[in-house]
């Protein structure tokens, strides 16, 4: 499949839904986000820490979701059709750095919050927090992943395309585990707006790893019986080999 870009109608269509889209979550909670900013500061300014370190925890896991996503659209080709491969790959790789720092400063925020005395070996050693031990611990596990995964982009040239792939792998983990720890660890997670967030990132990737799955399968029957008839494999299925995992 090569690019082709999206006509300019759709590009001004998509443009505007874009607009109205932010406009309308922005209306819709800007106004309370900010005046429960403003008291936290004003009464409970102790409190800073734990709002920050919450609000850099569901960016962090937004970012990995979204370059887990960008990652199996990749994998299947949908987005060459309009956007350059390239670029694509570096939205994918710059998704999972953003999400590790995000993630980091969260950690680090953890341990200027009184609430609950975070050590600097509590956030490091798996399983060592006094919060929560199980959670906070499938996140440490994550988060770690996570590094890793983020290392092999920087390092796909050294360490080769098989190894990098085997690596890759490990996102599924990640995000798995990423989600785990929101649930079980997250003071919001009683929260319905956490509960939607959770569940509809988790739709999503499933989604889409099934999609891959059988589009995977289809191919490879599509390309046994090619292969036995000695004919070609249909352009309309050749652009869903599946090179790179997610």
């Amino acid at each position: 499949m090569t690019y082709r870009g999206l006509p300019n109608a759709a590009r001004v269509a998509l443009g505007i839904a874009l607009v109205v889209g932010v406009g309308i979550v922005l209306g819709l909670t800007l106004p309370t986000a900010l005046s429960a900013m403003a008291a936290v500061i004003v009464e409970t300014p102790a409190k800073i820490p734990w709002l920050t370190s919450r609000v850099t925890a569901f960016l962090a896991y937004f970012a990995i979701t979204a370059s887990v996503v960008y990652g199996l659209l990749l994998s299947t080709k949908l987005l060459d059709a309009i956007a350059h491969r390239p670029v694509s790959f570096a939205l994918h790789r710059d998704l999972a750095a953003v999400g590790l720092g995000l993630a980091a400063i969260h950690g680090a925020l953890l341990t200027l919050d009184k609430t609950i005395d975070f050590s600097i070996a509590d956030l490091l050693v798996p399983f060592a927090s006094p919060y929560r031990p199980v959670g906070v611990g499938i996140g440490q596990l994550a988060f770690y992943l996570v590094v890793l995964v983020t290392l092999s982009f920087y390092l796909r040239s050294r360490i080769g395309q098989r190894a990098w792939r085997l690596i890759h792998y490990l996102t599924f983990l990640a995000f798995i585990g990423s989600t785990a720890h929101g649930i079980m660890a997250g003071t919001d997670t009683s929260q319905p707006w956490a509960f939607w967030a959770y569940a509809g990132s988790a739709t999503v990737v499933v989604f889409l790893t099934v999609y891959r799955i059988v589009t995977a399968i289809a191919v490879s029957r599509e390309r046994r019986s090619a292969e036995r008839s000695g004919r070609t494999i249909p352009s309309a299925l050749a652009p869903l080999t599946l090179r790179r995992p997610a």
